[in-house]
């Protein structure tokens, strides 16, 4: 894949939202609960397969995880 194609597609960046749930000692139904997002979403994002992001949604998420952007979204290792 090409890097292009790789920004195109969301890939590349890593979404740590499972690894900071399990370290809060919370789960994705408490956290939808939290910021108003529907569990399917938190799922995409936790998933690796969202293509976007709102910037409200990814402040809440920061806020009830108690994390900086930088925790939650990170660059995937490269091939």
């Amino acid at each position: 894949m090409t890097p292009a194609a790789a920004d195109e597609d969301g890939a590349g960046i890593h979404c740590r939202l499972d690894e900071l749930l399990a370290a809060r000692g919370m789960t994705l139904t408490q956290l939808s609960e939290m910021v108003g997002v529907s569990i399917v979403n938190l799922s995409v994002l936790k998933n690796d397969r969202a293509r976007a992001i709102r910037y409200s949604t990814l402040r809440a998420i920061c806020t009830a995880l108690d994390c900086e952007v930088g925790d939650l979204l990170v660059l995937a290792p490269t091939d």
